[in-house]
């Protein structure tokens, strides 16, 4: 397996470490995209409770704020509360683009990772198929054998570039798929504060899955 990485030519370099990136990217993001942790269950129900009993307080909103990216937005909208509905909301709007940009850590990375890999693959294959010929030109298409070793080391780059690519792309679009989904739970929970303080709605408990 070595020599056939050696094989490749330099530019197995950036191929290989665009695969030890988009493998770190993705164990990281499965870590921190944990609905539960995001959004943990019952959360929302525990916070009425403590608007109902009096029992909300400044220590208690910085342990919310600290505890999750929900308990950030339903801090930030209790903080705002008194001034209105309408600035309630936007408070949590302004809170909630720091969430989803959060959310969506490293997924550009990612995705620029299953763009180029492929492209790399094929520059990889160019210059090889250039060397190859430069190699008939000196001497001769006598022995296709040679040829034939010479033309299968330059598509060592582009499979090695299909290969991270491929998952590359596939955990892109699974993980943007994910945020887009907590990003809908999280608006839905913060809707519902905004609507159970300003009296339009009542909170009920709710295991977030």
């Amino acid at each position: 397996m070595f020599e056939i990485i050696l094989s490749g030519g330099w530019l197995m370099l950036p191929i290989l470490l665009g695969s030890m990136v988009a493998l770190a990217i993705c164990i990281e993001r499965y870590l921190a995209l944990q609905p539960r942790k995001i959004a943990p269950r019952h959360l929302l129900g525990d916070v009425w409770g403590w608007v109902k009993n009096n029992q909300l307080n400044a220590e208690k909103l910085r342990e919310l704020k600290k505890g999750s990216p929900l308990g950030l937005l339903l801090a930030t909208g209790l903080t705002n509360a008194r001034h209105g509905r309408e600035l309630m909301k936007e408070s949590i709007e302004e809170a909630a683009s720091y969430v989803v940009h959060d959310l969506e850590r490293y997924l550009n990375t990612l995705g620029t990772i299953a763009v180029i890999s492929p492209l790399l693959g094929l520059l990889g294959t160019v210059v090889g198929m250039i060397d190859v010929f430069n190699q008939v030109v000196i001497h001769g298409s006598g022995n296709p054998a040679v040829l034939a070793d010479g033309i299968s080391k330059a598509l060592i780059t582009t499979a090695a570039g299909l290969t991270v690519a491929i998952p590359a792309l596939f955990m892109h679009r699974y993980f943007t798929r994910r945020v887009d989904e907590i990003v809908v739970v999280l608006e839905q929970e913060s809707i519902k504060l905004v609507d159970a303080v300003h009296g339009d709605r009542k909170v009920e408990l709710k295991e977030i899955a």
